[in-house]
């Protein structure tokens, strides 16, 4: 999550219920001091619920009616889009352009979303009757798919104790936004070895089926692979890893670390894929083992 924050980049996490996950992101907001909102879709979720709309009032100083648009929940640093396959293309389409391009237009004027603006949503892996799964090209504008497991015995023994000995305490303040803003700006300047930016070009590449270096997993399984934005977001996730680790440069080790999550879904898997049970986290590890 601390590398899609700082890459400025979406992130879709993957989880049954009861992982914590919108605990987890409200925490992440809490601590960086940003503005939270969260949106619950449903199948009866239109557009106008999420981006907000023009609403007609009275002017007193005017004495005539006006036009006020009324932002909806999209209006803050760090949304929570829960669930987001539960609602219809239509709607997910009205979250999606805001995420692409930062901004909502409402009628004939434009509004721009709040700076930083990060989405975060969880896509429950199970009960998929009634649900209307994202389209290939709205599933590449998330930078990273994060899979979100079940805790350890030991983590799980602490948290039934945690959560169970009175109210949680908040979440103490470690940055303001200002410098997040910094933070967020230094991560594209970060240096990359040409070893490293050829290993995520290279990775990218294999993931598609008529690529020569294509291993047979990928010719095998695979319909079509990830897009040049596939090669960019390994790049700039790796530049935010190394700046967690304090690393003065990206080196291929960041690249591999993150080529699961970045690439995952980006690629379109054929029927085969799901007879024989292969994974497309099968696919990527398989393209690493095979790009040295």
């Amino acid at each position: 999550m601390l590398v899609a924050l700082l890459s400025r980049g979406h992130a879709l996490l993957v989880g049954v219920p009861g992982l914590a996950k919108t605990l987890l992101v409200a925490t992440l907001a809490q601590a960086l001091d940003l503005s939270f909102g969260r949106v619950q879709f449903t199948p009866d979720l239109l557009p106008a619920d999420i981006t907000g709309t023009d609403v007609l009032e009275e002017d007193p100083e005017a004495g005539r009616r006006r036009l006020r648009f009324a932002p909806g929940p999209i209006f803050a640093n760090l949304i929570l889009a829960d669930e987001i396959n539960r609602t219809p293309p239509k709607t997910q389409a009205a979250l999606l352009q805001a995420m692409q391009e930062r901004r909502v237009t409402s009628g004939t004027t434009t509004h721009d979303l709040p700076d930083p603006f990060q989405v975060f949503a969880t896509r429950n892996p199970i009960e998929q009757e009634g649900t209307y799964p994202l389209p290939e090209a709205q599933l590449d504008r998330f930078l990273l798919e994060v899979h979100v497991g079940y805790p350890s015995v030991e983590e799980e023994r602490e948290i039934a104790r945690r959560t169970t000995s009175g109210a949680l305490k908040d979440a103490p303040r470690v940055l303001s936004v200002d410098e997040l803003r910094k933070l967020q700006a230094l991560i594209p300047r970060l240096p990359v070895t040409d070893e490293a930016l050829d290993l995520a070009v290279r990775l990218a590449r294999t993931t598609r089926p008529d690529d020569k270096a294509a291993p047979s997993i990928v010719t095998k399984y695979v319909r079509f692979g990830a897009g040049p934005r596939g090669s960019q977001a390994l790049v700039l996730a790796a530049k935010a890893r190394a700046a967690l680790r304090g690393e003065a440069a990206v080196e291929p080790e960041d690249v591999r670390e993150l080529a699961v999550a970045v690439l995952r879904h980006r690629l379109v898997l054929s029927y085969r894929a799901e007879a024989d049970g292969v994974r497309d986290v099968d696919i990527v590890n398989g393209v690493k083992d095979s790009v040295r």
